[in-house]
C-alpha cells in the first residue's frame, strides 16, 4: 500500500499514514484515526491536503522486457543466463 503525508495549515502538522487508494482523506479527523494519534485541539473537521505520495519505485531494468527482448521475469530470462553462461566454441 502506498504512504501518504497529509499536512494541515490549522495546525501546521504533518502526518505520514499509509492506505489504499480508494479511501478518500480531507479531514484532520481522518488523519488522526489512520494514525491512530489524537486530535489534539484541532478541529477534526479541519482540512488536509495531500503532500506527498510515497511508492516503492522499481528501476526500469527490473521490469518489462530489455533491450534484447527477452522478459526481466520468466523464461526468457533464463533462457538468456543461459546462453550467456554456457561456453560455446567459436567456429573459424
Amino acid at each position: 500500500m502506498p504512504t501518504y503525508d497529509y499536512h494541515c495549515e490549522h495546525n501546521a502538522r504533518t502526518v505520514q499514514i499509509i492506505h489504499r487508494m480508494s479511501q478518500d482523506v480531507q479531514t484532520w479527523g481522518d488523519v488522526c484515526a489512520m494514525a491512530k494519534i489524537e486530535v489534539g485541539d484541532t478541529p477534526s473537521s479541519a482540512p488536509v491536503l495531500k503532500v506527498h505520495l510515497g511508492t516503492m519505485r522499481m528501476h526500469r531494468r527490473n521490469v518489462g522486457s530489455d533491450s534484447m527482448g527477452g522478459s526481466a521475469f520468466g523464461a526468457g530470462s533464463t533462457t538468456k543466463a543461459y546462453h550467456n553462461t554456457k561456453n560455446f566454441e567459436a567456429k573459424e
